[in-house]
């Protein structure tokens, strides 16, 4: 299990989770009602046949919270009603009005909910008890309020916070692709977004293109800033970043999964741990070096 985007939030590192699991199993999923279009709760990280709501290595935790949604079509729902209201309009010689057509509709998605086909779903989070961190696997800022929203209603609190920092983010990835020097142990990589400083102005994204070139350095001098850039941690981890501080297209490269490689393991759930463990390493160190260089602000420890 690598996580492919990872979306930050921080928490006071005074908060405990010495009850984790029994929290997490008192909202554990349950399956969809008859009559719900979806379902939220937690499930075992290392998968159904295990006990355990979360797995834990030093200071690193892994908890999933898992999904069931309907699938009703829009589509289906709205031609079924127009046929209705076809019916009515033939039968009694008039249109029905607003107030009959919001019945209608909510009596057939009541119909139709019962029969429809489920589709399951899981985000995993992890929790950097060290750094008081809590990150989302998804690049959906909506998707990951919903899974700080299911912690906090298994915790009772959880005082989590999107990052801020007290800095552009734009501003430094621009000064990084016109030339500044990284962060020891960052390079450019070979992707990057560009805004033009208007409203509505100019959008220009590049791929597997060499940054250091002069047509990038054009668009800079016409005052585009930069708003996603690829970079590279080492040989271990590559990843977008965005001016909204998520990071996409996160991937250990060889340089860390070689470690993973290298030592036998006869079963699953040790070569679940085995990845966990390792990116819950590379994620942490790589938080470190941006926190730093993004000056990303802190949370009250006493909070």
């Amino acid at each position: 299990m690598f996580f492919r985007n990872l979306t930050f939030f921080r928490f006071p590192t005074s908060l405990s989770f010495d009850t984790l699991d029994a929290q997490l199993e008192e909202c554990r999923l349950k399956p969809v009602g008859a009559l719900e279009l979806s379902s939220r709760g937690f499930v075992p990280p290392m998968g159904r046949d295990t006990e355990a709501m979360s797995h834990r290595i030093a200071d690193a935790i892994w908890l999933t919270v898992g999904g069931e949604d309907k699938l009703l079509p829009g589509a289906v729902v709205n031609e079924l009603l127009a046929q209705k209201l076809a019916e009515i309009e033939r039968k009694e010689g008039r249109k029905p009005g607003g107030r009959t057509r919001k019945r209608l509709k909510e009596d057939l998605v009541h119909e139709l909910l019962p029969r429809a086909f489920v589709r399951p779903t899981r985000t995993d989070a992890l929790l950097d008890l060290e750094h008081g961190l809590c990150i989302v696997d998804t690049a959906s800022r909506k998707s990951a309020e919903s899974v700080v929203s299911e912690i906090r209603r298994a915790l009772g609190s959880f005082p989590a916070l999107p990052l801020n920092a007290e800095v552009a983010p734009r501003s430094i990835l621009t000064g990084w692709i016109a030339g500044e020097a990284l962060p020891e142990g960052l390079t450019l990589g070979d992707e990057c977004e560009l805004k033009d400083a208007a409203e509505r102005g100019a959008i220009v994204k590049c791929q597997r293109h060499d940054l250091a070139c002069d047509e990038i350095a054009r668009h800079l001098e016409a005052g585009k800033q930069v708003t996603r850039l690829a970079l590279t941690l080492d040989d271990h981890v590559s990843f977008v970043l965005g001016e909204d501080l998520v990071l996409r297209k996160f991937k250990l490269l060889d340089g860390a999964v070689d470690t993973l490689e290298s030592t036998e393991r006869d079963d699953l759930h040790a070569e679940l741990d085995a990845r966990f463990a390792l990116m819950a390493g590379e994620a942490k160190r790589l938080f470190t070096i941006l926190e730093s260089a993004l000056k990303l602000s802190k949370v009250d420890a006493a909070a």
